[in-house]
């Protein structure tokens, strides 16, 4: 019985992935409530010991030394105690040896039950104390059940949860799929340690730079800063702390297969490997790849960039839906404005007409200021007439109208000179219609025989 006890405890060992000590623990204190329930009263102080070599199992009773016993459940007199241990005092605690009686068959499955939840606790702890230390690292799971709302993932002896929010869009999981999550969170809940993994978290992307690239684990190439829309695309920026190394070609390796395996990793997620640069236009630049920049204005103030590129990189530096422009405003903290070059030099044309207009009305209300400020109103009294001035009399009036009146004009002093101005009138009319003729004849073939004159210049000869 000794031995096969012995045997039972090495095996919990062995299959709960538990100490020996603690399985020992555990068998103690199930035994101990299992013979405080049935073999003595559930007041009293069970102690049980099992010997780990030979398997003995020890039963005692604690209690406490008193000068008077008024509780003999819990108390013991000075003299009984001195009996047990001979230096004992009072207040010190005594374990007595107690007659065994029989439990029964119900005190040892209440025994078995008592062990077998002290194990799964102590397999929480275990899990909680493990996980705990790797919270925001990297494992590799497979696929166990999926369900409506979420996915159950087996981590090796431990099983986590894949919340459909922490799920890439376009990825479609099977049972049995092999993958990489990342520990986003452990929980030590009441039914015990609950893990919750990610396959969206920008640390995902990050861990699996260190664990593929030597550089960056090293630290000789540094990753600044992640964005990512998972599932479709990321951008990484990235630097080197070491001179001489090309932190891009570290990166992508021998034909692109460092980069590669990371995008096979994450269901083929494009990703953008961007220099890192401490000048805010080189930054935007690089973001701003694989599309060309051609001006970049920036506002300091309210962290705005006015980004200028060519009319055929428009559409590719703002993306599909304007995905490559939000990633990089995400990855450079700026608002990024893009425009093509067309657009913004049709907007400085129109600043610039703008511009001479408003200064021509700056210009009107200035003149017209100075003039109203000319045109002081004078007082009658400050009027001054250096010589007097004359006036005609009536008479001198009279006689000038009369003098004009008196002159006669005959009808033979003004018809001639109404006729040749009809004569000159007419010429220039059959001078015009000469020249219209001249260049008719020109036009048309010479016709045999001969010509007739037109009729309006027999009229003429007439």
């Amino acid at each position: 019985m000794k031995r096969e006890l012995i045997a039972a405890v090495n095996q919990l060992s062995a299959e709960r992935n538990l100490s020996r000590e603690v399985v020992l623990s555990i068998v103690e204190s199930a035994l101990a409530s299992a013979y405080k329930k049935y073999a003595f009263h559930d007041e009293q102080d069970v102690v049980v010991k099992l010997d780990p070599d030979s398997g003995e199992v020890k039963v005692y009773v604690q209690k406490t030394v008193a000068e008077s016993v008024s509780d003999p459940e819990h108390e013991i007199s000075l003299a009984e105690a001195r009996k047990l241990r001979k230096s004992v005092q009072v207040g010190e605690t005594v374990e007595m040896k107690p007659v065994l009686m029989d439990a029964g068959r119900i005190a040892v499955h209440a025994a078995k039950q008592v062990i077998l939840q002290r194990l799964r606790e102590a397999e929480h702890q275990k899990t909680y104390e493990e996980f705990s230390s790797r919270e925001g690292e990297i494992a590799t799971g497979v696929v166990q059940f999926i369900g409506p709302a979420q996915i159950y993932v087996n981590l090796g002896k431990v099983e986590a949860i894949l919340p459909a929010g922490e799920q890439i869009p376009n990825e479609r999981y099977r049972v049995g799929q092999r993958l990489r999550f990342y520990l986003l969170k452990i929980i030590q809940a009441g039914r015990g340690t609950q893990i919750v993994v990610s396959r969206t978290h920008p640390n995902l992307l990050r861990r699996l730079f260190e664990l593929e690239i030597p550089e960056v684990h090293s630290g000789a190439v540094r990753v600044e800063a992640i964005v990512r829309e998972p599932g479709y695309r990321s951008k990484v920026a990235i630097s080197t702390t070491q001179e001489g190394i090309d932190p891009i070609g570290s990166c992508l390796g021998a034909r692109g297969i460092r980069l590669q395996n990371i995008i096979k990793g994450l269901n083929n997620e494009k990703i953008d490997l961007i220099s890192w640069g401490a000048d805010p236009k080189e930054f935007i630049t690089n973001a701003l790849s694989p599309a060309q920049v051609a001006n970049i204005e920036l506002n300091e103030g309210g962290k705005v960039a006015r980004v200028i590129v060519p009319d055929r990189q428009l559409s590719l530096a703002i993306g599909k839906e304007g995905q490559n422009a939000r990633l990089a405003a995400r990855l450079t903290g700026w608002r990024i404005d893009i425009k093509s070059v067309s657009a913004a030099e049709a907007e400085k044309a129109e600043v610039m007409e703008a511009i001479p207009e408003e200064l021509a009305e700056e210009e009107v209300v200035a003149v017209v200021e100075e003039e109203t400020k000319e045109e002081v109103p004078v007082a009658a009294g400050e009027l001054e007439v250096s010589e007097p001035v004359s006036f005609p009399t009536v008479a001198e009036v009279s006689s000038e109208v009369t003098k004009e009146e008196l002159v006669i004009r005959f009808a033979e002093d003004i018809l001639p000179k109404a006729g040749k101005v009809e004569t000159l009138e007419e010429k220039a009319k059959l001078g015009k219609a000469k020249g219209k003729v001249k260049a008719k004849a020109k036009a048309k073939p010479k016709a045999k025989g001969k010509a007739r004159k037109p009729r309006f210049e027999e009229e003429y000869e007439e």
